[in-house]
């Protein structure tokens, strides 16, 4: 069995690849734990600055693969899938998004083709996506008789109005880049998604960590914030970021008009 995620890190830059071209990039179970094992690995890495998510390919993520239905993931694992796992919030299924949305760097999914159900809630779990022309996107559970259950309800608001979320469900339309861009559920339509996602992560990764992690984390607690608790966590992370050697070098080198050189945190 061929390694269900390939990852390579260059000049802090993280490249994670589904690696199933065979079966469109679909989630089995082996894919569902390296996704899992992957985001942790990633997390405990202080060198990498941001994260390229992509397929192998001419496809992001068919969605879930239909053994996991016909005894492989779900028979093997019984009610325990639907539970929390031991020191996250979410369950197994939700996990394998909302690592991405949980971990401290952005992440940048790169889509091509195919995006559907699963495929489409892992890629909502980024802070970006970035698609080609040929990309068709859909929340397709309702086809199976299920709900989208991969905290699509923690990634999807604030993207996407809650009118549109309604009807994507509910149908399980196929949307077209072009309609999937109106909708929100995609950043940019670019020929090339990977290069686009790797140029935007490189630039990202220049930038001073601290302040790129505190960014994220901002976002992620605050953006559906009372107006108090979000001006309240915007002042505190700003006065920790402003603590730091790496704000001063950002200072520094940009009225030295030289390339900053920043510290890895806990370096």
């Amino acid at each position: 069995m061929s390694e269900r995620i390939v990852t390579r890190i260059d000049n802090h830059v993280a490249t994670v690849t589904l690696n199933r071209a065979d079966k469109r990039n679909a989630v089995d179970t082996a894919m569902f734990d390296a996704i899992l094992e992957t985001a942790d690995t990633l997390a405990a890495n202080p060198g990498v600055r941001a994260v390229v998510l992509e397929g192998d390919g001419d496809h992001f993520c068919a969605g879930i693969d239909i053994s996991v239905f016909q005894g492989e993931g779900i028979g093997e694992k019984s009610n325990d899938s639907l539970k929390p796992l031991p020191g996250r919030t979410a369950n197994y299924f939700q996990s394998a998004a909302l690592v991405w949305r949980e971990l401290p760097v952005p992440v940048l999914a790169a889509l091509r083709g195919t995006v559907f159900g699963a495929g489409l809630q892992i890629a909502m779990g980024a802070d970006m996506r970035y698609a080609s022309a040929d990309v068709r996107m859909s929340v397709m559970e309702i086809k199976w008789g299920l709900i989208p259950d991969m905290g699509i309800t923690s990634t999807m608001p604030g993207v996407v109005p809650q009118d549109k979320a309604r009807e994507l469900a509910y149908t399980g339309r196929i949307l077209s880049a072009t309609e999937a861009y109106a909708a929100g559920l995609i950043t940019e339509v670019v020929e090339d998604p990977s290069l686009r996602a790797h140029e935007v992560a490189s630039e990202i990764a220049g930038k001073s960590p601290d302040a790129i992690r505190s960014i994220k984390k901002l976002f992620n607690e605050s953006w559906k914030d009372v107006p108090a608790s979000g001006l309240r966590r915007e002042a505190e992370l700003q006065a920790a970021v402003m603590a730091g050697e790496n704000q001063v070098e950002a200072a520094t080198a940009n009225l030295e008009k030289r390339a900053p050189k920043f510290h890895d945190p806990g370096t």
